[in-house]
């Protein structure tokens, strides 16, 4: 298999699994499908990621998301 056919394939696994991730956290639910409050959402994540709160939001969403795989969720 070609390089590009292994990354390309490497990037499909990726957006599906980051797509189901949204899934799981009821997102899909919870917005009605709507994917401007989603990006927006997104947006506000990656702002808070690049200010001076970032360590503590890292903290607090890691514990939160292992929690949520541990209880199945």
């Amino acid at each position: 298999m070609r390089e590009w056919q292994v990354q390309r394939r490497q990037r499909t696994r990726q957006l599906i699994e980051l797509g189901g991730l949204v899934v799981k956290a009821g997102l899909v639910e919870l917005t009605e499908d709507d994917r401007a409050i989603l990006l927006g959402a997104f947006l506000a994540v990656a702002a808070k990621l690049q200010g001076e709160e970032r360590e503590q939001a890292i903290t607090l969403w890691k514990r939160k998301g292992k929690r949520a795989f541990e209880n199945g969720r």
